[in-house]
């Protein structure tokens, strides 16, 4: 079944990784909608039959073709956009993963227009999806 991302009938469950080095952590830059042209952390929806640690893998290893370690999700949370009329735009649910590099060489793939190593201090001149540099904050405060 293929439902569609905007204006989805129901919520889509995804997952998003933290993958730090460190002071420093990847973030790439989406190049479709939702949120095209900003930068976030790398992720995706969640194939059926697909563990969520799988997916999480699998998203970072296509997005910016590097590998983590991997746990349990460090947090939960939805994503819900509107449209000006009050509709659903966009509606996630998402298993934020916080994990460790564990090697690779960081390229941008899939759909993700540029792929980068940052630090704090970049972070705040970005323009990124919403809620980004408070998670990064906060998850890697907790390690």
């Amino acid at each position: 079944m293929d439902i569609p991302r905007l204006y989805p009938p129901i919520p889509l469950l995804g997952v998003s990784v933290l993958c730090h080095r460190q002071d420093e952590f990847i973030l790439i830059r989406r190049s479709k909608p939702p949120y095209e042209g900003h930068w976030s952390l790398p992720g995706g929806l969640v194939d059926v039959g697909e563990h969520l640690h799988e997916a999480a893998a699998r998203e970072l290893m296509e997005e910016t073709g590097v590998r983590a370690c991997f746990t349990t999700p460090a947090e939960t949370f939805d994503s819900i956009q509107r449209d000006p009329d009050g509709r659903v735009r966009s509606h996630f649910v998402l298993a934020v993963f916080c994990a460790e590099f564990d090697g690779g060489t960081l390229q941008a793939g899939d759909d993700a227009g540029d792929a980068r190593w940052m630090g704090m201090t970049e972070l705040d001149q970005l323009l990124t999806t919403p809620g980004t540099p408070e998670r990064i904050r906060r998850l890697l405060q907790r390690r």
